[in-house]
């Protein structure tokens, strides 16, 4: 039984704080996930990276300074777009593939960056560098599914992983 009004707050302060822990760990996980489609119709490759719109925020203020704003400025999403197409690469024979940057998007709780390249012919593997985010928070973790080439494969870069190679 509830003797007094300390006790029912404390109560109720610990249910806020049980129900919120999820919500707070979640913010403090930097992490991307990124999808490599072989799209057969147009022989492309097409690379959608999706970051959680927290940690944009974040990055580009840490990046591009105090006043960029990811949901109000096309400057900012433009110079976010660009920096992640810097720091992603495809290499065939120790080649980079030649990127070209479609565009971007915020869709409210993600901002989505797009590429596409050419698909090279008799492609037998990939190696693939994926350092967005990395360069400023260690923990960051980005994950790439490779799909439409056989099974779906899915590569991480967490710790100090640089290059990892698929091959098909």
């Amino acid at each position: 039984m509830i003797k007094s009004s300390n006790q029912l707050l404390a109560i109720l302060l610990f249910g806020v704080l049980l129900i919120a822990a999820p919500y707070s760990a979640a913010h403090q996980q930097k992490s991307a996930i990124s999808t490599i489609s072989f799209n057969p119709r147009t022989q492309n490759i097409e690379i959608m990276h999706r970051f959680r719109m927290h940690d944009a925020e974040h990055a580009v203020k840490h990046i591009f300074g105090k006043n960029a704003d990811i949901i109000n400025s096309t400057e900012t999403k433009e110079q976010f777009s660009d920096y992640v197409n810097q720091h992603f690469s495809m290499l065939v024979n120790d080649e980079s593939l030649l990127l070209t940057n479609i565009g971007y998007e915020n869709d409210g709780q993600f901002f989505w960056v797009y590429q596409e390249t050419a698909e090279p012919s008799a492609l037998e593997n990939m190696s693939i560098r994926h350092d967005a985010l990395r360069d400023i928070w260690p923990n960051q973790v980005n994950t790439i599914n490779i799909e439409g080439k056989g099974v779906v494969q899915t590569v991480t870069f967490s710790d100090s992983v640089e290059l990892l190679k698929v091959s098909f």
